[in-house]
């Protein structure tokens, strides 16, 4: 996984945090096929995840706007894989939608800070 490269904010994000479960059957396998998906809906900015050993984790997709982060949720197979998540691999789940106004970073490659707006 690496740090998603997006465009100037304004944009949105929709935060994902999860504890999962123990029940695997089919999660590794829908996760990637749902990354796939998003990607190719319009208004999709990128993505990044993390789970630690214990089932914690957070997913984090970017935005352009509030209507297609409700288009998104909509998609027939988002749905599906929403409803596999609630009755299989997760124990609980919060959703988040927040508005990025600002955003800055720092690359020890280049030894730079990104731009601060």
């Amino acid at each position: 996984m690496q740090i998603a490269a997006l465009p100037e904010p304004p944009y949105y994000m929709v935060s994902f945090t999860s504890q999962r479960t123990n029940v695997d059957d089919g999660y590794g396998e829908i996760g990637y096929a749902m990354t796939k998906l998003a990607s190719q809906q319009p208004g999709y900015l990128g993505f990044e995840s993390a789970r630690g050993a214990d089932g914690f984790g957070i997913l984090i997709s970017y935005w352009k706007d509030e209507d297609s982060i409700r288009a998104w949720k909509s998609v027939m197979d988002h749905v599906e894989a929403q409803r596999r998540g609630r009755q299989d691999w997760y124990s609980k789940y919060e959703v988040r939608v927040a508005l990025v106004q600002r955003a800055y970073g720092f690359d020890s490659e280049s030894h730079q800070m990104a731009s601060a707006t």
